[in-house]
């Protein structure tokens, strides 16, 4: 039966829409509770949503009952402190699941490579329902630090480097890509980053937006992606031993230097 998906993001997987004007919106981020969880580096969330209206991020299918990336309940203390980042969430019409304010501290571009992952923003989703997608929606102005997407984790052929300007959109099929973000600083990043269920309303958002399934990729030193590649096959081998010296198998071995 399959899943309805958005024909916007069908080519590419991802699109990058018109900027918000961000310098209009009051920096709520600031005020927000935030909790400790790891993503991309470090960072700390503060959720707008949960599975149950508590201030925590788990999965939601890590819950009881389990239910797929989808109905986040809205925080009553968080969105009191944050209306607007809410009205945001909420803009497109789509189906709202997680959402949350991330704060990451600046890291290294191989940082960011080591740390590449994909979401699973669609366990336990339901065949004939919407494809649940994740928006950033950048809050701070970061246009020297880049989203990074990969379709293959281990080939830096595959990857796009995508500028975070205040009021940067971009809407990425997360399970389809290996993403993180390399912020080079000097203040934390804060974007809001929403999970919102794929159909008609979030189409007429892309649309509105001029949702680009093109826009340029950053260009870097051909010399900078081969170190931090190296780099990371060195962290993901010195992971595995340390795993299996207790008995735990983390990570494929031979696969990553063929």
């Amino acid at each position: 039966m399959g899943f309805l998906t958005s024909p916007a993001l069908s080519e590419t997987g991802y699109v990058v829409l018109d900027r918000h004007d961000q310098a209009g919106d009051p920096a709520e981020w600031r005020d927000l509770e935030y909790v400790g969880w790891r993503s991309s580096g470090i960072t700390r969330f503060a959720p707008l949503t949960s599975h149950a209206g508590d201030v925590e991020c788990n999965g939601f299918w890590n819950h009881t009952p389990p239910r797929t990336d989808k109905d986040g309940v809205w925080i009553p203390s968080q969105v009191a402190k944050a209306p607007t980042l809410q009205a945001r969430a909420l803009e497109p019409g789509a189906n709202v699941g997680r959402c949350r304010v991330i704060e990451l501290q600046p890291n290294t571009y191989a940082d960011a490579i080591y740390n590449l992952h994909q979401d699973d923003n669609n366990r336990l989703n339901a065949e004939g329902t919407g494809w649940v997608v994740r928006a950033w929606l950048n809050l701070t102005d970061d246009p020297d630090s880049l989203l990074i997407l990969r379709s293959d984790r281990f080939d830096p052929s595959t990857e796009i480097r995508l500028p975070l300007h205040a009021g940067s959109r971009i809407i990425v099929d997360t399970q389809r890509f290996w993403h993180a973000v390399w912020h080079r600083g000097p203040e934390p990043r804060y974007s809001l980053i929403c999970s919102w269920t794929s159909g008609p309303e979030l189409d007429a958002y892309l649309a509105a937006g001029r949702a680009d399934p093109h826009p340029a990729s950053v260009a870097l030193p051909a010399a900078l992606v081969a170190d931090a590649q190296a780099e990371m096959h060195r962290r993901i081998e010195e992971r595995r031993q340390a795993f299996e010296a207790h008995g735990i198998v983390m990570e494929p071995t031979e696969s990553l230097y063929s």
